[in-house]
C-alpha cells in the first residue's frame, strides 16, 4: 500500500511533552465496532467499557536509561558525543544511535559519566568497534554484564522519544514517568506507553470487575520511532524486538477465550507479541526476535480489542491500527481526537479500539 495513505496533519501543540497526572486521568477515545459513534471517555472509564471475563494483556518490559552522554578520545583530541543504546549484542557490546555519528570510527575511546574531571568513580567507557551508514555504532564497553548494566543505570538518561526530547531537556520526573508501574524486566529502550495510564487504582476497579490481567515481555527498539521512507509498504524493513509469551499464560489466555472472554492488548508492543507467537493460526508459546509489520489487509488471529495512544503519521504504528479496525475509520478518528483536543504520541491520551470485522 502507498504509504502516504497513511498521512495526516498534526498541530504542534497537540504532542503532550508530560504525562496526565495522575495517569489514569487521561483521556480516552473510543472506536467501536460496526461504524458506532466515537465515544469521548476516560482512562478510568475502562472497567466498565470492557466486560467480567476480559483479559488484559500487558507488556512488562523496564525501559533501561539507555541515553549517554560524553565525549569521544581519539589521541590528543576529543569531541562530545551521544548514545542512544537500541541493542545488547552480548554481555559487553551494545549497539547505539550516535550523535553526530560522523565523530565516530571504529578505534575511537568514549567516555561517559566522568563529570568533566576524568575521575574513574562512576565511569563507563568503551570503545568503537564499527559504524553502520544509517547512525549507529557498535561499541565494546570496558564492563561487563551485571557490571554494565550498573554503569548503564548509574550514568544514563531515560531515552525519551524524539518528538519530546527535541522540545525539552530529560527531567528527573521522567525516570518514573516513562516507565509503567508494572515494569518487571530490564531491556527495553522505549516505553509500551499505552501502558503509562495504569495506576494501582486503575488494577483494583478492573479486579472488582472480573477483568483478567495477564503478562508478556517484548523489549521495545527505537525502530518504533522509526518513519516509514518508502513509498510503499513492502519497501519498508521492519526492526526486530526480542519478546516471550510463556506457556502459562497462553494456557490462561485460551482459557480466557473459552469462556467467552475477549483479549485485550495493552499496547501496539503486546498485540504484535500476541500476533507473532500465533503464525500457525492459534496462540502458542514463543520466545524470540520478531519484526512482524501489521498492515491493512493483516487477518488478526489472538486480539479482539486494543488499547494504544495516538501515533505518528505514516508510522508503522498508524498503519498497525488502521489493519485493526479500517483505515478510513482511524483517519476518522484521529481527525475527531485532533479537533477535540485529545494529547498525542508517549505523554498523550488513549484510545479503546474494537478489531474490524
Amino acid at each position: 500500500m502507498r504509504t502516504d495513505l497513511f498521512d495526516f496533519e498534526l498541530p504542534e501543540a497537540a504532542i503532550a511533552l508530560h504525562p496526565a497526572s495522575p495517569r489514569d486521568s487521561a483521556r480516552m477515545l473510543v472506536v467501536p465496532e460496526g461504524g458506532g459513534p466515537f465515544g469521548d471517555r476516560g482512562v478510568r472509564d475502562l472497567p466498565g467499557l470492557l466486560r467480567s471475563g476480559d483479559a488484559l494483556v500487558f507488556n512488562d518490559t523496564r525501559v533501561i536509561p539507555a541515553a549517554l552522554e560524553g565525549v569521544r578520545r581519539r589521541g590528543d583530541l576529543t569531541a562530545n558525543v551521544a548514545l542512544t543504546l537500541i541493542e545488547r549484542l552480548g554481555a559487553n557490546r551494545w549497539r547505539a544511535l550516535a550523535r553526530p555519528a560522523k565523530r565516530l570510527q571504529p578505534g575511537d575511546r568514549l567516555h561517559f559519566g566522568h563529570s568533566g574531571e576524568m575521575c574513574m568513580q562512576g565511569a563507563l567507557d568503551g570503545t568503537v568497534e564499527a559504524r553502520g551508514d544509517a547512525g549507529e555504532v557498535d561499541v565494546a564497553f570496558d564492563l561487563s554484564g551485571p557490571d554494565l548494566d550498573a554503569a548503564i543505570a548509574a550514568v544514563g538518561e531515560m531515552p525519551l522519544p524524539p518528538y519530546i526530547a527535541g522540545k525539552r531537556g530529560v527531567e528527573a520526573a521522567d525516570r518514573a514517568d516513562y516507565q509503567t508501574v508494572y515494569a518487571a524486566h530490564d531491556g527495553a529502550v522505549a516505553a509500551p506507553t499505552a501502558g503509562l495510564h495504569f495506576t494501582p487504582e486503575l488494577f483494583e476497579a478492573l479486579a472488582a470487575r472480573g477483568i483478567e490481567k495477564h503478562f508478556v515481555t517484548l523489549h521495545v527498539g527505537a525502530g518504533t520511532f522509526l518513519p516509514v521512507k518508502a513509498e510503499d509498504t513492502s519497501g519498508h524493513k521492519m526492526h526486530s524486538e526480542w519478546g516471550e509469551v510463556s506457556a502459562e499464560t497462553v494456557a490462561e489466555l485460551k482459557a480466557a477465550r473459552a469462556r467467552g472472554g475477549r483479549i485485550v492488548a495493552v499496547g501496539t508492543t503486546s498485540l504484535r507479541l500476541l500476533e507473532s507467537a500465533s503464525v500457525s493460526g492459534e496462540l502458542e508459546p514463543f520466545s524470540g526476535s520478531t519484526d512482524i509489520f501489521i498492515t491493512p489487509g493483516y487477518r488478526f488471529r489472538s486480539v479482539d480489542v486494543l488499547m494504544t495512544n495516538f501515533h505518528l503519521p505514516r508510522s508503522t504504528l498508524f498503519m498497525l491500527v488502521s489493519a485493526f479496525a479500517g483505515l478510513e475509520r482511524m483517519q476518522a478518528a484521529y481527525a475527531h481526537a485532533i479537533a477535540q483536543g485529545y494529547r498525542f504520541y508517549s505523554y498523550g491520551d488513549s484510545s479503546l479500539l474494537f478489531r474490524a470485522d
